[in-house]
């Protein structure tokens, strides 16, 4: 009976720490009021799948989806709405995404610019609008765009924060409280300062940065291997999506190429399920790239 009892106290106290270790919703998002601000609860939709409103945790990287981020290690996503009861501010949204390790995470930094930051021809890889800035709140640097309504992001280490709302006519007070909620909760270690993220050199280094990644992205997916719904052709999708961004950035900044020529080449690798012929134009541009990623580039 001894013996028993100590293997069952062993037991304890090996799964005690892994017991508080666990996460919960509260470890993510604030569950209590903010101010006049209270969580929404959930509602059923036929359009939207889980339902909206109440909070919400899913698997992937969140807002960095769009941005490329390589999906080389488990991230968990939690998100809610807040509705304000009395009515005067808007209904706010914020996400929470755990990043737990990995290359990938090692550009999280860079990777949360990529929705502030233009894709058009005429100012590629340059801060969308005159409101996207560097903003302190409370001490706190924050980048922040006032276009439509407010959008807030930070990184906390490996942890994205960001809360949005949408106000069309810029007429109601901005949800503060809630981001200053968050900031306590998540303090931001972004050091960049507003007058270093206007100015040229920054923006510069950002874009051969992202071409880097770009690039760098390529890498990873050719090394992974086709596993369950992830197929050779979602795999060379990747790959074409990464190497045409690269190549716009190359046309922009570079004058080299027409990127549509190399667009229909790679359309066609694609298409072909030709992962040989898409490794040797990823040997191509990385050659090129190593050729010239010193030179100088001029901003529009």
């Amino acid at each position: 009976m001894k013996k028993i009892k100590l293997i069952v106290l062993l037991i304890g106290l090996f799964f005690v720490p892994l017991v508080a270790k666990a996460q919960s919703i509260s470890d993510y998002l604030i569950v209590n009021d903010i101010g006049t601000f209270k969580m929404a609860q959930p509602e059923k939709s036929f359009i939207t799948r889980p339902p909206i409103g109440g909070p919400t945790i899913s698997d992937g990287s969140g807002i960095l989806s769009g941005s490329g981020h390589f999906p080389d290690h488990p991230d968990k996503s939690y998100k809610v709405l807040y509705i304000d009861s009395t009515g005067v501010k808007p209904g706010t949204e914020v996400e929470v995404t755990q990043h737990t390790g990995g290359d990938s995470d090692g550009r999280l930094r860079h990777e949360i610019e990529n929705s502030y930051r233009s894709m058009k021809n005429e100012k590629m890889g340059l801060p969308y609008g005159a409101s996207v800035t560097i903003r302190e709140i409370n001490g706190s640097k924050i980048i922040y765009g006032g276009l439509g309504g407010g959008q807030y992001t930070w990184l906390s280490n490996n942890v994205v924060v960001e809360i949005e709302y949408t106000d069309l006519q810029r007429s109601k007070p901005e949800p503060i409280e809630v981001v200053q909620a968050y900031l306590v909760k998540f303090p931001s270690t972004i050091t960049t300062t507003s007058a270093e993220f206007k100015s040229n050199a920054y923006n510069v280094q950002w874009i051969m940065d992202e071409m880097d990644r770009r690039l760098w992205l390529c890498g990873k997916w050719i090394l992974q291997p086709p596993t369950g719904q992830m197929t050779q052709q979602n795999i060379l999708g990747e790959l074409s999506n990464n190497m045409q961004v690269f190549l716009n950035y190359r046309e922009k900044y570079f004058a080299d190429i027409t990127a549509s020529n190399e667009t229909e080449i790679l359309y066609g690798f694609q298409k072909n399920n030709d992962i040989a012929s898409m490794q040797k134009k990823l040997t191509e541009y990385n050659t090129w790239w190593n050729a010239n990623k010193s030179k100088a580039i001029t901003l529009p």
